[in-house]
């Protein structure tokens, strides 16, 4: 829509005002509208994360301290940020590779992978010193041939990330309504509603308790699947969890059902992604991708990925493909923990490529 300006006589397009939205504060992911724009609102966000949340839409990095004090960047070196995400670890490398250094950030989400290299451009990295591709962390050999060698440093955040998690529209969240999906690159593959209507229930219990160690996976998997018509939406999943777990009696009961539904979604996000595969093949392929003397970090956030790190990290050392590694994974400080509570769960390993 425009107007006439009188004193040119020329057309001027009208201001759009924002759409506005019912109560005092936005309830709903696509009405919050200062998140969905950090650096307009710079000062409103900063509040929302002192008061301890995550902005919706955004990502707070973890354990970036203890990452760069593992990897020890440095000017001229040439590194590989495996989940490149909302970019946080990404922007902290890159300040300290610079100048002469080279960061390259690959992601399989078509969606988010977009944003954060619009975000990082602004902040001025340019092609020359941040490439971002998008592929999966397991297929990084395709690129060794683009750098003309191997990687000083490697990162991999193997958490699912903020924008993910809000994002109804994805079906990461089981506290909002949206289509059960989980695919971290929406384009391919089947949604976890099609892959839940193709199992047994034996293959359902099988898979909760493989991908996510679930205690209840048989009276889970018999709940579910007592189900009259196919489960289709994040809450409606949720809901057939709860109806088939032990009743709630006081709130260490309620947390404990909880925990129950976030570790079902766990164990079909893993399903849908093929998570364990892809895990697997980055782990056989990482010293091929490191430097002599190279290093990686592995940031994991359940038994299934830490125990696939451990293992590949100690088969490692013992057959002198890596001089060193962490003996014990790194946890996040109380402080952080407390900040922001996505971090708990969090575990941080390293390895040391060896000199030959």
């Amino acid at each position: 829509m425009s107007m006439i300006n009188p004193s040119s006589n020329q057309e001027v397009p009208l201001r759009k005002r924002r759409v506005r939205y019912p109560g005092k504060n936005p309830r709903r992911f696509e009405e919050k509208y200062k998140e969905h724009d950090p650096e307009r609102y710079a000062d409103d966000v900063a509040k929302i994360i002192h008061s301890g949340k995550t902005p919706a839409g955004t990502h707070r990095p973890i354990m970036v301290q203890e990452i760069l004090k593992v990897l020890d960047p440095h000017a001229g070196q040439v590194v590989l940020d495996a989940t490149l995400g909302y970019g946080g670890h990404a922007q902290e490398l890159l300040q300290r590779i610079i100048p002469g250094g080279c960061l390259w950030g690959i992601d399989v989400d078509p969606i988010e992978i977009k944003r954060t290299e619009t975000r990082l451009r602004g902040r001025g990295f340019t092609e020359q010193v941040f490439k971002v591709r998008r592929i999966n962390f397991a297929g990084v050999p395709k690129i060794l041939n683009d750098i003309g060698g191997c990687f000083d440093l490697v990162l991999a955040d193997l958490g699912v990330s903020s924008m993910q998690l809000d994002d109804p529209a994805r079906g990461f969240t089981f506290k909002r309504e949206g289509p059960l999906d989980l695919r971290l690159n929406p384009e391919r593959g089947q949604p976890a509603s099609v892959l839940l209507q193709s199992l047994s229930e034996n293959e359902f219990a099988k898979m909760l308790s493989v991908n996510a160690d679930e205690p209840y996976a048989r009276g889970i998997a018999k709940g579910v699947f007592k189900s009259s018509t196919p489960i289709k939406t994040t809450t409606a999943l949720a809901d057939a969890i709860r109806r088939a777990l032990p009743r709630a009696t006081s709130e260490a009961d309620e947390e404990d059902r909880t925990r129950s539904v976030r570790r079902t979604f766990q164990a079909l996000r893993i399903a849908v992604n093929d998570e364990f595969f892809v895990l697997e093949q980055f782990l056989k392929n990482l010293p091929e991708c490191l430097k002599f003397e190279g290093r990686a970090a592995i940031l994991t956030f359940h038994p299934g990925e830490e125990d696939r790190v451990a293992r590949s990290f100690r088969e490692g050392v013992q057959s002198g493909v890596y001089a060193e590694m962490s003996l014990e994974p790194i946890r996040p400080t109380p402080q952080e923990q407390y900040d922001n509570s996505r971090s708990k769960s969090a575990r941080l390993h390293w390895v040391k490529r060896s000199v030959s």
